[in-house]
């Protein structure tokens, strides 16, 4: 490997220049992300349909393709917006392993078809079983315990646009007393990791019921839900015929508030939080409040990646170890 150094990566690095500068949260964040992240098993899944060096321009290194994918992903970037963070900053060069001094940062139409790559072939859904399998492969094993919940993402509900109409894969939908137009992400977590095993992108008119048995692996013996899943035995019992139901059931009954009810309800609420930590680092540390594409194939790959990245991060002190 060539051991010398460009003017470029020695003043990225510091070399000397920056004497008081320290580690900043970016810095150690994107540091264990280059540690734990199993790149080589998740590299192995898109390099079958990846392009081939040929007559035309060769193709960038598919691992610093991937690496600034994901940084599009952890800061929320459009394309030309990650092209552009990567030519400002040094940190993120480092992680994506670009010295100026000797090529170009990868422009925003390469990323572009890298995602359309991904969307073509549903590699979201593959990348996102495969870190499940590396997790597991480290002892982060599914358990017996599922808990169920949706949340929605919104859309731009603007018909100012070229086609002067809303995105029509997406829908609206009423939670409480506000209307909501977008899709939803449904995610089945294990209760005793409180990682994602299961997901499944819907409009977000798609009652939360529908999806279940789909966030379900089959050896469930309890399954935790909002009230939303209520009374869906029958449900339950087509995939997980062995679980038993302990989602949260309705408190008012005729028009009294049941307080034992809404005791169980409490305590099933203890372990019913954990997939609340998904959604945090999905929607609140990733951004992922809306959706960025036109269509649920698009935004389901995006989903997909998201989840196997946050399976990653709240993995992260494990895996570390």
């Amino acid at each position: 490997m060539d051991e010398q150094q460009t003017l470029a990566a020695a003043a990225d690095q510091g070399a000397g220049f920056e004497q008081y500068r320290r580690a900043t949260k970016r810095d150690v964040f994107l540091a264990t992300m280059n540690e734990i992240v199993p790149w080589h098993a998740l590299c192995e899944v898109i390099e079958p349909h990846y392009p081939k060096s040929g007559n035309g321009r060769p193709p960038v290194g598919l691992e610093r393709m991937l690496r600034m994918y994901f940084v599009q992903h952890w800061f929320n970037l459009a394309d030309e917006a990650c092209e552009e963070a990567l030519l400002d900053s040094t940190a993120l060069r480092g992680f994506v392993g670009i010295d100026l001094g000797r090529e170009r940062v990868p422009d925003g139409t390469t990323l572009l078809k890298l995602r359309r790559l991904l969307e073509k072939h549903q590699l979201g859904e593959r990348l996102f079983a495969t870190v499940g399998q590396v997790l597991q492969a480290r002892g982060l094993k599914v358990g017996t315990g599922t808990i169920v919940d949706a949340t929605i993402i919104g859309a731009p509900s603007s018909t100012k646009n070229a086609d002067e109409a809303r995105d029509p894969e997406m829908h609206q939908t009423r939670k409480g007393q506000q209307w909501f137009f977008g899709m939803k992400m449904h995610i089945g977590v294990d209760g005793r990791t409180g990682l994602a095993h299961s997901a499944v992108v819907t409009a977000a008119n798609v009652h939360d019921k529908h999806p279940l048995p789909d966030l379900l692996h089959g050896n469930e013996q309890r399954v935790y839900g909002d009230s939303a899943y209520a009374s869906q035995k029958s449900l339950v019992e087509s995939k997980a015929p062995r679980a038993r139901d302990f989602t949260n059931q309705r408190v008012r009954k005729g028009g009294e508030i049941d307080e034992a009810e809404r005791s169980k309800n409490r305590n099933k609420s203890r372990v019913r939080a954990r997939v609340e930590h998904v959604f945090a680092v999905v929607k609140r540390l990733w951004g992922f409040t809306k959706v960025r594409y036109r269509g649920l194939a698009k935004n389901a790959t995006r989903s997909f990646v998201a989840l196997s990245l946050a399976n990653i991060y709240l993995a992260r002190q494990r895996l570390m170890a």
